[in-house]
């Protein structure tokens, strides 16, 4: 399980070094692809062919679930972590979560997060009042 909140740099090749805690699980490959208020998911190889198990069974009929796939999958890319644990975010994707130098790396369950530090701050200020006023069970059975 990812855990926790890491501030790396991007370097000028775009590349980000992975936090220590996570290199064990990443190290024999991760994909990164978009993911939702514009971050970037980062899977281990064995949790997004775990995924693509599931998107396969999705019904090919269901628009929702091929634009779903299309935008999910597309963007999808394979990489392998150097011997100093840095991987190279593409520049679509780079683009597409408005990355600068300045980067925050969350741990989310089963995958990692990577945020333009701007961007997760304001995201996290606003979520953060949310999730203090919480009044009712968003996750059934967890409290």
């Amino acid at each position: 399980m990812f855990l926790g909140t890491y501030e790396p740099k991007l370097d000028e090749k775009g590349r980000v070094i992975l936090p220590a805690k996570y290199r064990d699980e990443l190290s024999n490959g991760l994909v990164l692809t978009r993911g939702q208020e514009r971050c970037l998911y980062v899977f281990s190889a064995r949790e997004f062919e775990s995924m693509s198990d599931k998107i396969r069974q999705a019904p090919v009929t269901s628009k929702q679930a091929r634009d779903y796939m299309r935008v999910f999958l597309s963007g999808a890319s394979a990489e392998t972590p150097d011997k100093q644990h840095r991987v190279t975010i593409p520049a679509n994707l780079r683009g597409y979560a408005g990355l600068d130098r300045d980067l925050t790396v969350i741990g989310a369950g089963s995958r990692v997060e990577i945020w333009d530090a701007a961007a997760w701050h304001s995201y996290l200020a606003e979520q953060e009042a949310a999730f203090a006023e919480t009044a009712e069970e968003v996750i059934p059975g967890l409290f």
